[in-house]
């Protein structure tokens, strides 16, 4: 029996993957490269650091240790500058809906996401109060496909693994949730993802209908 909902926060919840793409195109053209859409969809799910260490593969640059601490930390200002005007209206269709509906059925809701900007990006949709869990890049040593991050999600929520159920728009979140022993429900393309069920949004659903189906 399904209790607790575990979320994935960007592509499932709002999507900031063009102020991602902005600012680590900022970054890959101070190492002397470009960075383009498809290699930003490569990036889905996973951390700060690993994204990095892909970027600096792709521009072939030399970056010593402090260099990529400061990289990592421009980043980050970068993004928060674009995303400082985020608000509920920014949410992708149906998912605040979709959350408060979760809450008022009384299934446990956990967030799952790499981003370590997570709290502030609930905040500002004005939905925090309806997390018990929030698990992000400041929690866990081990990024996507890893399970760690929906491990610890169940453990904070008091449940188990298979009492769970995990929204993912990514690859690697996908196989996370595989890993991690729990069903997955994918956001996005059927095709690529792989999840046990597919919708292109939350409000294509309702968490009634997928408690009592998994």
């Amino acid at each position: 029996m399904i209790k607790g909902f575990l979320f994935d926060l960007d592509g499932v919840i709002v999507d900031t993957a063009v102020f991602h793409f902005q600012a680590w195109r900022k970054v890959a053209q101070k190492l002397g490269g470009d960075f383009t859409e498809a290699q930003n969809e490569q990036l889905k799910g996973i951390s700060r650091t690993d994204s990095l260490k892909k970027i600096i593969e792709w521009t072939q640059a030399e970056v010593s240790v402090l260099q990529f601490q400061e990289l990592q930390e421009q980043k980050n200002r970068w993004y928060l500058d674009l995303i400082g005007g985020l608000g509920p209206e920014d949410a992708l269709p149906g998912a605040i809906e979709f959350l408060r509906r979760t809450y008022s059925q009384g299934i446990l809701i956990a967030l799952g996401s790499a981003s370590k900007n997570a709290p502030m990006v609930l905040e500002k949709l004005g939905v925090t109060e309806l997390f018990s869990a929030v698990i992000d890049g400041n929690n866990v040593i081990n990024g996507k496909p890893h399970p760690e991050v929906f491990l610890k999600g169940a453990e904070a929520l008091g449940l188990e693994p298979s009492e769970c159920l995990v929204f993912e728009d990514s690859i690697a979140g996908v196989q996370a949730a595989k890993q991690g022993g729990m069903s997955s429900v994918g956001i996005g393309e059927a095709e690529t993802l792989n999840a046990n069920i597919h919708f292109e949004s939350l409000g294509e659903t309702t968490p009634e209908l997928l408690a009592a189906q998994f």
